[in-house]
């Protein structure tokens, strides 16, 4: 008997300690907080600075996705810089702004990487900027070039044009490094404050991320790929008042593993 109830305690102890140990060797994902990304494409540095200026009261952060960095001058390099040391991201959008899904048909995917990637990488390193995002230029990409361009960013971002209900949009963070933004320039066919405010309610209610996309903020719009200064004002003034968090691009990677 004594033998039988010694069996027991050993058996107990090793599913103790095997349970210790799987607990030990198993990460825990943090919970993440209703939020929004809100990320910028091309080169309109100036405007960007001045955006930041208005908006540092609401302590906001963006991601600024670049391309030609190599035809942008030295002041606008300075303030790129400068929004980086203030928290702000700074990632890739191509290294001349092609189309990369008409670029890799005409010319493959390894001549992509050689003339869009590897010399904007490059460039923006020798610049001081840490690139670990990137933004398709015009919002369009493959599967192709996702697998490609996987293993060189932590995050992908492409652009949404669907215009459904709020819970079916692509544009929320699904726990994946390929991501879509909702693009809140003036000429988006489905962009409207209403529309708007029904994602970022959608976000708040069911704890989610919504990635939104621009391009050049101005006061007055004079032309197409322009967002209101009252537009990016309306989301960091709804984002306070409700709680939630600004993320950027990069700060996405370490949520994939949330459930």
């Amino acid at each position: 008997m004594k033998l039988f109830f010694f069996k027991i305690l050993l058996v107990s102890l090793f599913l103790t300690l095997f349970s210790c140990e799987n607990k030990k060797s198993t990460p825990v994902p943090k919970p993440y907080k209703a939020g929004v990304v809100i990320s910028f494409d091309d080169a309109y540095v100036d405007e960007w600075f001045e955006a930041d200026k208005v908006l540092k009261k609401y302590n906001w952060k963006a991601t600024f996705c670049v391309c030609r960095i190599d035809s942008i001058g030295a002041p606008q390099i300075k303030k790129l810089l400068e929004l980086q040391k203030e928290g702000h991201e700074i990632a890739g959008h191509g290294y001349h702004h092609y189309n990369a899904v008409k670029f890799v048909a005409k010319n493959g995917i390894d001549e992509y990487i050689k003339q869009e990637i590897d010399p904007m990488l490059l460039s923006m390193k020798k610049k001081g900027f840490n690139v670990s995002s990137f933004a398709y230029p015009y919002g369009e990409r493959s599967d192709e070039l996702d697998q490609a361009l996987s293993p060189i960013f932590k995050v992908i971002r492409g652009r949404d044009f669907e215009g459904l209900a709020p819970e079916k949009e692509g544009c929320y963070f699904r726990n994946s490094k390929l991501m879509y933004a909702f693009d809140i320039d003036n000429n988006h066919i489905h962009f409207n404050i209403p529309y708007l405010l029904e994602l970022l309610d959608d976000a708040k209610k069911k704890n989610k991320i919504l990635i939104l996309s621009s391009h050049k903020p101005v006061k007055n719009l004079t032309e197409n790929y322009q967002t209101k200064m009252e537009t990016l004002e309306f989301i960091c003034k709804y984002m306070k008042l409700n709680d939630l968090k600004f993320y950027k691009l990069s700060d996405l990677d370490s949520l994939e593993m949330v459930n």
